[in-house]
């Protein structure tokens, strides 16, 4: 398995928009791509990316191919619309917590 991380920080005044964004495409989205969600972690105090959150494909073409897709980056582009300080990375998943 191949583990997509994703993090950022939500813009100041974007918070309910950046919500609805996340539950009506954002999620939605990457489950159509055949992304499944792993987790997603909200830091409310302390250092670090506001957001974190981990999506996984069987094989690394596969992620390769969704990456390189329009829709893929469709829904990246209206994603920065909402948050700043973005960054991805994928790495083979371990089955436990990974950054």
């Amino acid at each position: 398995m191949v583990k997509l991380l994703l993090k950022w920080d939500i813009k100041s005044g974007q918070e309910q928009p950046y919500f609805e964004f996340i539950m009506q495409e954002f999620a939605p989205g990457l489950m159509r791509l055949g992304l499944q969600p792993t987790e997603a972690w909200y830091t409310v105090y302390g250092q670090g990316p506001q957001i974190l959150t981990g999506a996984v494909t069987d094989d690394l073409e596969t992620m390769k191919q969704i990456l390189d897709g329009d829709e893929w980056r469709e829904l990246r582009e209206k994603l920065l619309t909402f948050v700043a300080n973005f960054s991805y990375k994928v790495i083979q998943a371990s089955g436990r917590f990974q950054l």
